[in-house]
């Protein structure tokens, strides 16, 4: 049997190359601020994975993307085991865009502190007199850097990204903005009407796009996942306050409350955390995990 070492190590995924295409592994791993926490949350990594798969079929009609199978049965004989069943993609392999592309469609968090400031979300202006969490007029695009392990991403501006792009792939950097700009607002306006049915509010999201062999952009990594999104149930949801998550928010808000944590968790918030993973699948894709 062939074994495989991973070529790339982020803060909670392994890559794999088998040659025609990747696999990427979701680690237990969680991070919060750009640091790894010391802790796995049992079975997040599976979330992550079947997450992914459930959006990428959702919206394969309205933008392709990078998955082959989940199913190891499809992969080589070493990922054929407990420890990747579950939590194992195998993806085309893309030249990623290296800038990470945001969209909000409620003010929270980074924004909202930047909008009390300035009236403004990554020199976006918007409309007086907004309440925290509250749903924007329209979803707006914020993309960012992406940044090496260990550092944090650079909220930038849209014509910042039309000049990182047109560095990467001269003469394209206008049209790729803009292709991914809609993609990304297409994306979660579809997705963000299908969550909100199923009684979850999709405050903000990120995704991350590439290139196929053939020249096609195609959405990559992870998609609208606890970790990459905000979600907040709609029961409840009143603006002019934070509201409850699905999402790994809650485990940023012990880690404020817990200065001297060291960024490692006690058992019971490592157990409400994956409870609300587990729910947000359970809600959004009708199945348990």
């Amino acid at each position: 049997m062939k074994e495989y070492t991973p070529i790339k190590e982020g803060k909670v995924r392994e890559v794999y190359d088998i040659g025609d295409s990747l696999i990427i592994t979701a680690t237990d791993r969680i991070s919060a601020f750009d640091v790894i926490l010391k802790n796995d949350v049992t079975e997040k990594g599976k979330v992550l994975t079947q997450m992914s798969r459930f959006w990428f079929d959702f919206t394969e009609n309205t933008v392709a993307n990078h998955m082959v199978s989940t199913d190891v049965k499809d992969m080589p004989e070493f990922f054929r085991n407990e420890k990747y069943e579950g939590r194992s993609m195998m993806c085309k392999k893309l030249t990623m865009f290296p800038i990470e592309c945001i969209v909000r469609g409620y003010i929270t968090g980074s924004g909202w502190a930047s909008y009390q400031k300035n009236g403004t979300v990554c020199g976006i202006a918007l409309p007086e007199g907004l309440q925290e969490s509250e749903k924007l007029p329209e979803p707006i695009y914020t993309p960012s850097t992406k940044a090496d392990l260990g550092e944090h991403d650079e909220n930038i501006s849209y014509e910042r990204s039309v000049e990182i792009l047109e560095k990467e792939f001269p003469g394209r950097g206008h049209y790729y903005a803009n292709v991914l700009r809609e993609y990304t607002l297409s994306l979660y306006k579809k997705c963000a009407d299908y969550a909100w049915e199923k009684g979850i509010i999709i405050a903000d999201t990120k995704f991350e796009f590439g290139i196929d062999e053939d020249g096609n952009i195609r959405i990559g990594d992870e998609m609208l996942t606890p970790d990459s999104s905000r979600f907040w149930p709609r029961e409840g949801y009143e603006a002019g306050k934070g509201q409850p998550s699905f999402d790994k928010q809650y485990v940023r808000d012990w880690l404020k409350a817990n200065p001297d944590s060291d960024y490692r968790l006690p058992d019971d918030v490592i157990g409400k955390t994956v409870d609300k993973y587990k729910e947000a699948y359970k809600l959004l894709t009708g199945e348990d995990l």
